[in-house]
């Protein structure tokens, strides 16, 4: 049957959670809070507000890829004259299906919705096994993001 795609919707909400909170447990986050109800409300209202976009990939009635977009709005800079950024996330291929190029074509397809909206860039905290990835998708490395913890 091979892998189909389809945009997130309420329906497959609680299993796209589910896999959010194993990726972020593969790459070593520190459980201290209980995040599944803040997840459902974010990406609720950010999807009724077109703010986030997520692309899945299913081999049968199986999630086996996800992807995300968040878009938010920064007063225009050079680099960005719309001062429209797409923020990426939930990138994330179960172990047995990598190296299959879905991770790719998921990401096309956000990047794709983040263009759609008008965003002048898309930017990622990028884990160590997508590093490879987004690098040969062309993204750059830029070293001056720097974070303050309130």
């Amino acid at each position: 049957m091979g892998i189909v795609y389809k945009k997130l919707t309420e329906t497959d909400l609680n299993t796209f959670i589910k896999m959010r909170i194993n990726q972020l447990r593969e790459e070593g986050a520190k459980e201290d809070i209980d995040l599944p109800p803040a997840l459902k409300d974010y990406y609720s209202r950010h999807m009724a507000d077109g703010t986030f976009v997520s692309w899945l990939a299913f081999d049968g009635d199986k999630i086996i890829g996800t992807s995300g977009m968040s878009f938010v709005e920064k007063p225009p800079y050079f680099g960005c004259p719309s001062g429209r950024i797409g923020l990426l996330s939930s990138m994330y291929t179960n172990p047995e299906y990598r190296r299959q190029g879905i991770a790719k074509e998921l990401l096309d397809r956000v990047v794709n919705e983040a263009k759609a909206y008008g965003c002048g860039t898309v930017q990622i905290t990028a884990s160590d096994m997508g590093v490879k990835l987004y690098t040969s998708y062309g993204f750059k490395h830029n070293e001056n993001f720097m974070q303050y913890k309130l």
